[in-house]
């Protein structure tokens, strides 16, 4: 307990010496651990875009790396210790299950920066990076709120985190803000990339009467089976109108190389520190593909205003009043859920079929 509690201390000091003696020995080596496979599309392949987007921005003064297929677990821990080991003296951590392994590895390396993405636990050593992807989530329910013939919308979900709860009742306030008759369904597949079970899970939702699917997994299966059936989706994380150009209406995509980028600068320049940041569209960090032919002609002004808010500020789209399943008042009129309640979100919001797991 002393040393750790030592490490943590001087972690800041650690770092700084580390840069200086970096100054004269570059490149600085960056190493990436994904809970996927890079693939074409997807979550992983984002982030693997973003660290392309550093390679190309900084050139000879970085060599990055990355490992794919990272379990959530102990072996997580295995792959950052190997990484220390290969000489990265920073390291992106990419899901939410990676949380725990990088706060205790980079307690033992207190000249490492390690960047968490989607966690909350941070050290002086570790800072922690969200999107507002809740932005982008709530545009394209507003899009699935005007498209739906039947008045019911599928959500294929991962793992029952805050992370995914939100962008759920997001995408399900949009619609509701453009068609308040509108409910979506829920198939968690506890699981972020595995088509059998997205398609599994999308068909389910279909026969229970969804026309337009949406999902916070990583394949392009459900695009693809709307393309299929003749039904509508919205892509997540990437573009996927390639893989179904008539079924997409949109998709909600990221850009973490903006992210990345401003991070490796800061660690170039000596002058990276620990930091919880959550960037949004502002930032250009989410961003919504081109709307497919699908989108009705009449959805658009309406979206194109929302949209235009929320980059302006004058928009949150967990603005009350909004009630939650039970109909329980959880956001008063005038008001914005606070900060700490958005990034901790338990709750469904009103218009959700069946129970939480």
């Amino acid at each position: 307990m002393q040393r750790r509690l030592f490490l943590q201390a001087t972690g800041a000091t650690a770092l700084a010496t580390a840069t200086s003696a970096r100054a004269a020995q570059a490149p600085l080596k960056i190493g990436f651990i994904y809970p996927g496979p890079v693939a074409d599309v997807g979550w992983t392949y984002q982030h693997d875009l973003g660290r392309k987007m550093v390679e190309a921005e900084f050139g000879a003064k970085v060599k990055t790396v990355c490992v794919e297929n990272v379990p959530e677990g102990p072996d997580a821990e295995r792959v950052l210790r190997q990484l220390v080991d290969d000489g990265c003296t920073m390291i992106f951590t990419t899901s939410f299950g990676f949380m725990d392994p990088t706060i205790r590895v980079a307690a033992d390396y207190p000249d490492v920066a390690f960047e968490h993405c989607s966690g909350y636990k941070m050290a002086a050593n570790v800072g922690i990076y969200q999107t507002r992807f809740y932005e982008g989530a709530y545009l394209c329910g507003m899009l699935a709120g005007k498209r739906t013939k039947t008045g019911t919308l599928g959500y294929v979900a991962p793992f029952p985190i805050p992370e995914v709860i939100r962008n759920l009742n997001a995408f399900v306030l949009g619609a509701r803000a453009v068609n308040p008759k509108v409910n979506a369904r829920v198939v968690w597949i506890n699981s972020w990339y595995d088509p059998p079970k997205e398609r599994d899970a999308a068909l389910a939702l279909m026969n229970q009467g969804a026309d337009v699917m949406y999902q916070n997994t990583d394949s392009a299966a459900i695009v693809q089976l709307a393309q299929s059936k003749g039904v509508w989706a919205i892509g997540q994380d990437s573009d996927m109108a390639r893989f179904g150009p008539a079924a997409q209406l949109s998709a909600n995509t990221l850009n973490w190389g903006v992210y990345y980028v401003h991070k490796v600068r800061q660690r170039l320049a000596g002058q990276w520190k620990a930091e919880d940041t959550k960037w949004g569209m502002k930032e250009g960090i989410v961003k919504l593909a081109a709307l497919g032919p699908a989108v009705p002609k009449e959805a658009v002004p309406a979206f194109e205003e929302r949209r235009s808010a929320i980059l302006a500020g004058r928009f949150h789209p967990f603005a009350g009043p909004i009630a939650d399943q039970s109909g329980k008042a959880r956001i008063a009129s005038g008001q914005v859920l606070g900060e700490t309640e958005l990034w901790q979100m338990k709750w469904y919001v009103d218009g959700i079929v069946g129970k939480q797991p």
